[in-house]
């Protein structure tokens, strides 16, 4: 029975890995220590995740564990391994949390996944090491592309070398990353390196916005869940900026761990990877409330603050084309209006328990 390690098995991404992964009849061991309730409070709490999957499934086992305690990390890499496979979710995912505590931010999100990555190579260094980083990495450039206003969104210019998506030729330097994009960015270049440079089977997925029924979504992050939570229960949105009609692709948390598999079976060596909605599955704000509201029979209620977040994006769709060239047999098997028609379905259900 092949081995894999998921960090952050309590968020969005390592949860639905732990599904994915116990299904295809692997022993999944999970790290998770619920810093999110310190990030987000209450609503951000994954204790209940993490006991829902301890209870469901045989094959998973929990460690509740920093990924910043070295000799901790070492000795689970050295008594519960050699692991086939390590996907590396656990951080600080908040731009705007990030500015509080740098440092916290910092060593999580970085020195963190150095940590991983280390004991990776001295413990099951054929593994295949998977990371999720993210589009911050790309700073504020893409508010520097060429774009247009319509009714509902910005748009790119027709015809722009972006049209169809930000690939990864984009440049991550010299922009406005924010405190979590940077150490972002110092975590994703570490995985590329020990790819490059020990020739470690690594890859990073740099995620649009990652969703899916099974996310705590809050204010500070994952906006679509949070979204669509607004609008069934009542609760007032706050909209920063832009009119309301900055765009994100959003992917399916069961599509990206779908294109996790696909690497695991045919990995490679320090990959980067743009993994989103891309064209077929994004939206803007305002067309997520339109959208959330036809499904939900409910009005959003809403409070307009006309100051973006700092650096925040004001289109970003990904262009996935590159790993679907790597990895033809992958497909999305969520599109927007099936993303938000489930997300409607769970806060109701959550409302109503």
């Amino acid at each position: 029975m092949p081995k894999v390690l998921i960090t952050g098995c309590g968020g969005l991404i390592g949860s639905e890995a732990v599904r994915f992964f116990c299904g295809h009849d692997f022993e999944v061991l999970g790290i998770d220590n619920n810093m999110r309730q310190y990030f987000f409070g209450a609503d951000g709490n994954t204790q209940p995740v993490v006991q829902r999957l301890k209870d469901g499934f045989k094959n998973f086992s929990y460690i509740n564990t920093d990924i910043r305690d070295e000799k901790m990390v070492a000795d689970i890499y050295s008594s519960r391994g050699p692991f086939d496979l390590v996907i590396h979710t656990a951080a600080q995912p908040s731009h705007d949390w990030a500015a509080r505590e740098p440092m916290t931010d910092f060593t999580v999100n970085a020195a963190g996944t150095l940590i991983m990555l280390e004991n990776t190579r001295k413990y099951s260094p054929d593994a295949v090491f998977i990371f999720t980083s993210t589009n911050k990495v790309y700073g504020d450039r893409p508010n520097e592309l060429p774009l247009i206003e319509k009714e509902t969104r910005w748009e790119i210019q027709p015809g722009h070398q972006y049209e169809q998506g930000i690939d990864e030729t984009m440049s991550i330097d010299q922009t406005l990353h924010s405190v979590f994009g940077a150490s972002k960015v110092a975590a994703d270049v570490m995985v590329q390196e020990y790819g490059k440079y020990f020739g470690m089977k690594t890859a990073l997925f740099r995620g649009g916005c990652l969703t899916g029924p099974f996310h705590r979504g809050v204010e500070l992050h994952g906006f679509l869940n949070y979204l669509v939570k607004c609008v069934v229960s009542g609760k007032k949105y706050r909209i920063f900026g832009y009119k309301g009609k900055q765009v994100r692709d959003n992917i399916h948390s069961v599509d990206l761990i779908n294109a996790f598999y696909q690497f695991y079976l045919k990995p490679r060596s320090g990959e980067v990877y743009n993994m989103g909605g891309s064209r077929h599955s994004n939206c803007s704000m305002l067309e997520a409330f339109e959208k959330a509201e036809k499904i939900s029979g409910k009005k959003a209620v809403t409070e307009y603050l006309d100051e973006p977040r700092k650096g925040d994006h004001i289109w970003y769709i990904s262009d996935v084309s590159k790993f679907k060239a790597h990895y033809p047999d992958w497909r999305y098997q969520y599109d927007i209006d099936a993303i938000i028609e489930e997300l409607v379905r769970s806060a109701v259900n959550h409302s109503a328990t």
